[in-house]
């Protein structure tokens, strides 16, 4: 009973408010409730309404003032919605007074994100990131859970203590010892985790990331240019897990590429910080690819979402290629025309139709073509070793056979130049 409750699986309509408390933030307000709505929706939730409220009298209660709470509350009954979900963060003790006197499920926007984790969850790194995130969201909020008990206490001494708080007590012990257990079982899947980088450090490779607002292609792209098949939705947090695959560059060069989870405005910070192992690729990465759905009326904002939670992490200092996608599926060409003045070094690509790539590989290729040097090699016949190691890591530009002798242009990387220049001749 000390965890979150299964509200997707009880919930069927909702009303969605956002709380806005400047009157010039009414827009802001809108945008971010139809991501929620979103959100929502990705839960199987249908949403009766989205509401901006502006708060001009702030109640620590509420959120919202005490009359404008109850006129919220009716409006929720006649709408027939099970539910109110709030865009703001909502204290425990808000959460409570709403709920107790609506009588009805209410919960807030990190709610939402923590629900669609835990049913996107896969690996078992993440599942363990959402059990974390979860217990930690849940803590402040048992005595909620526990309400019902501590009103049949009635009447006794000021020392007695009531079945819902003894309760409460017992709960607490339980969520603790859960989340230091959780916290165990992350530091030795972080430790698996760093044996695989070391093991994929070996044979030092280019490392980008995939980084980016969440639906904005990342599967996709990874997809075509590694020619794999991670999935690919179009849901937001389709993607949970890591994914790193290998793909070579049209000079030859080898290069790993991961799949990160995508970012979204308001990312709850527990949230960030139990997904710290899995963000940590990008910390780790040599360069970023900083994808954005060009299609969307706040790509603009979705930019500058994900740049701040880069920093947050501490990989604000990467390099970093800016593309962004699904130029197909723009509408308005005044927007596209205003992204491209914007960021005018960002590449703009249709993952779906290909447009671009080619100059997104470009782009990628000047961020590592220092890692790799073009040789011409004659190599005798019992060194043929040195041409099958240019053919597997590096690319072969042409080979001729004199003789004894093998006549090779090639592209390697340089890490490999000491082995092959005692046979360089001067083309």
């Amino acid at each position: 009973m000390f965890d979150i409750q299964d509200k997707p699986n009880m919930v069927e309509r909702a009303l969605l408010i956002g709380a806005f408390f400047k009157r010039d933030d009414l827009a802001n307000a809108t945008d971010l409730l139809e991501e929620l709505k979103d959100l929502v929706e990705t839960l199987g939730i249908s949403v009766a309404e989205t509401l901006p409220v502006h708060v001009r009298d702030m109640s620590p209660r509420y959120l919202t003032g005490s009359g404008k709470a109850e006129e919220l509350m009716e409006h929720a009954k006649e709408l027939g919605c099970d539910c109110i979900i709030f865009d703001n963060e909502l204290s425990p003790g808000q959460q409570r007074a709403w709920e107790e006197e609506s009588k009805l499920c209410v919960i807030d926007r990190q709610e939402v994100i923590l629900d669609i984790f835990n049913l996107r969850a896969k690996t078992r790194e993440a599942r363990l990131q959402v059990a974390l995130a979860r217990m930690e969201y849940s803590m402040p909020r048992l005595t909620r859970m526990w309400a019902h008990l501590d009103r049949q206490r009635g009447g006794g001494t000021g020392a007695a203590r009531g079945e819902g708080e003894a309760q409460l007590e017992i709960d607490r012990r339980l969520a603790n010892k859960r989340i230091d257990k959780l916290k165990a079982d992350l530091v030795e899947v972080r430790k698996q985790r760093d044996t695989q980088r070391k093991e994929r450090s070996r044979v030092p490779v280019p490392h980008g990331a995939i980084v980016g607002y969440t639906n904005a292609g990342k599967s996709s792209l990874l997809n075509a240019l590694t020619e794999s098949d991670v999935l690919a939705e179009d849901k937001l947090f389709a993607t949970l897990d890591t994914s790193t695959r290998r793909m070579t560059m049209p000079d030859g060069q080898h290069i790993l590429l991961t799949d990160t989870v995508g970012f979204v405005r308001n990312l709850p910070h527990d949230l960030v910080q139990s997904f710290r192992a899995t963000l940590e690729e990008t910390t780790l990465a040599d360069f970023l690819i900083h994808l954005v759905d060009a299609s969307h009326p706040s790509a603009a904002t979705f930019y500058q979402t994900t740049t701040d939670v880069l920093r947050e992490i501490g990989a604000g200092d990467k390099k970093v290629v800016l593309a962004f996608n699904k130029v197909d599926l723009v509408t308005d060409q005044t927007q596209l025309n205003a992204l491209r003045h914007q960021f005018s070094d960002a590449v703009f690509i249709s993952v779906k139709t290909g447009e671009g790539m080619d100059a997104l590989l470009h782009r990628i290729h000047e961020l590592i073509f220092d890692r790799v040097t073009r040789l011409n090699v004659q190599l005798p016949m019992h060194r043929l070793d040195l041409l099958a190691l240019a053919h597997a890591e590096g690319k072969v530009l042409s080979e001729e056979y004199e003789g004894e002798l093998a006549n090779v242009e090639c592209l390697i990387p340089k890490r490999l130049a000491s082995r092959f220049e005692p046979f360089a001749v001067t083309p």
